[in-house]
């Protein structure tokens, strides 16, 4: 990277790490962590990226799995959430317990939160765990922590959004 000495302003390097918590931060996912070739929009909670007109004419490559997974909102099968963690950074591959210590998930990005002063992680869980404030338990080396489901994202947003005429 290339940084001028000649700025007026503090200029500071920020490196993958920032990016990451700044990204988990706003709920976005990473491919390959969060996402990938076998997450469907629906499981991974991107609905919003289909637009209206494209989810009526289901015209994009698998529209009918896509849409009839939408319109059954199955019990079966994950769904991508977010959790606050007490006490223990979650990171990926560590599993989701529910409260009688069965596993019903898996974390796929998780780290500390410079704007929180929490733990936070997205995590793939069974759809019966999907409720905000729903109780679970994060397994972190041998030990589990309590976590509970919350609404993503974890920072709110603050676009400018022009005024609609």
């Amino acid at each position: 990277a290339v940084v001028s000495t000649q700025s007026t302003g503090d200029v500071r390097l920020a490196g993958l790490g920032a990016r990451d918590s700044l990204r988990l931060e706003a709920g976005l996912c990473l491919y390959g962590n969060d996402i990938d070739e076998t997450t469907t929009p629906v499981e991974g909670a991107l609905m919003w990226t289909i637009g209206k007109r494209r989810r009526a004419a289901r015209d994009f490559p698998g529209a009918n799995i896509i849409m009839d997974q939408f319109a059954a909102k199955p019990k079966q099968g994950r769904r991508r959430v977010g959790l606050i963690v007490e006490k223990a950074p979650a990171r990926p591959h560590y599993p989701v317990l529910n409260t009688e210590g069965k596993v019903i998930g898996e974390i796929t990005s998780g780290s500390p939160s410079p704007c929180t002063g929490k733990n936070i992680a997205m995590a793939y869980v069974d759809n019966e765990y999907t409720k905000n404030g729903t109780q679970v338990q994060v397994q972190v080396r041998k030990k589990k922590y309590v976590a509970s489901k919350v609404a993503m994202p974890f920072v709110p947003t603050q676009y400018y959004n022009p005024p609609k005429n």
